[in-house]
């Protein structure tokens, strides 16, 4: 008996995106469908191939055997579709489509979202959706196209586009450092007023001292920089720095701080540098990323937000 199978074609995407994501909830928003809708279709589709597909249960769903050969078998025929529609929607004058993008809460506030409006007034076939959350998300499990990340490292099973260099800074307020004065040494901090990002265990602040950079030729060997750690304490800690900023900027301590949450407190004199001489190590990233899951294809749209980005975040935070 031969299957129907132009008919089945959706219901087979269907039952790899509910492979995909584990979820019938999951699966139907990806989908645009009710949780009602793609259960029917997976049900129909083991109707027509008689044999169980998935097994369900009230926590999971996972695929039976016959299942799992299905989805094997058919994922690279769908994401050729999918890389074929991209690359003729590609065609098109102008790019257009939805880009789902995701960031951290300070950096997406204070950086991203203020470069939007100028990308979507230039074109206005792109649409964006922003979500804000330090939540590290799963990029093609959760729809994303896009990530923009504070790292140093990008995983390497994503495509990378760094948009600019960052650094971590050690600040206090002027009003803070006139009542409990200006440590020399970061061992020091450990009797001053520190507001930690909000970390598991005790709060440790590590530092490297910078060297002088070059040295004339046949001169010794620079030596190893000296590297120090002190645990801190503070009234407040925060996983917000922003909120830590603020902090700062009210007199209540001493925070490291990434630079794009500094810079603008910093050029007002709101906030001052401490230690210039030694860099904190192992904190925040040290560059700005666009990630996406890798792929043989990028969307024009994406790829317009890209350079957009890497334009806006230019040369770094010149902090």
């Amino acid at each position: 008996m031969s299957l129907p199978a132009a008919p089945l074609w959706p219901h087979v995407h269907a039952l790899g995106v509910i492979a995909q994501l584990g979820s019938f909830t999951l699966a139907a928003a990806r989908l645009g469908l009710s949780k009602a809708a793609v259960s029917q279709r997976v049900s129909d589709l083991e109707r027509a191939v008689g044999v169980p597909l998935l097994q369900r249960t009230t926590r999971s769903v996972r695929l039976t055997e016959a299942g799992k050969q299905l989805v094997d078998e058919t994922a690279a025929s769908f994401a050729q579709i999918e890389q074929s529609l991209h690359g003729v929607r590609d065609l098109a004058l102008e790019p257009r489509g939805l880009v789902r993008v995701t960031a951290p809460v300070a950096l997406g506030r204070q950086q991203l979202a203020p470069l939007l409006d100028a990308f979507l007034r230039a074109w206005p076939g792109i649409r964006v959706e922003l979500d804000l959350s330090d939540r590290l998300v799963n990029l093609a499990h959760e729809g994303f196209d896009l990530a923009v990340r504070h790292t140093s490292a990008p995983p390497d099973s994503h495509v990378a586009w760094k948009l600019c260099a960052s650094r971590t800074l050690l600040v206090a307020s002027p009003a803070y450092l006139k009542r409990r004065g200006t440590p020399g040494h970061p061992s020091e901090l450990a009797d001053h007023d520190c507001l930690p990002y909000l970390r598991p265990g005790p709060a440790v602040w590590p530092f490297e001292q910078k060297l002088a950079k070059g040295r004339a030729a046949g001169a010794k060997p620079a030596p190893e920089p000296e590297r120090v750690r002190v645990t801190v304490s503070g009234s407040l800690r925060a996983n917000n720095s922003e909120v830590l900023r603020d902090a700062v900027m009210a007199g209540l301590g001493i925070a490291l701080l990434p630079d794009f949450s500094a810079v603008a407190a910093l050029r007002a004199a709101r906030l001052r540098e401490l230690l210039p001489e030694w860099r904190p190590i192992g904190f925040f990233g040290e560059g700005i990323y666009a990630l996406r899951p890798w792929s043989p294809q990028v969307p024009r749209a994406v790829r317009t937000l890209v350079e957009h980005l890497r334009r806006g975040f230019g040369e770094g935070f010149g902090a």
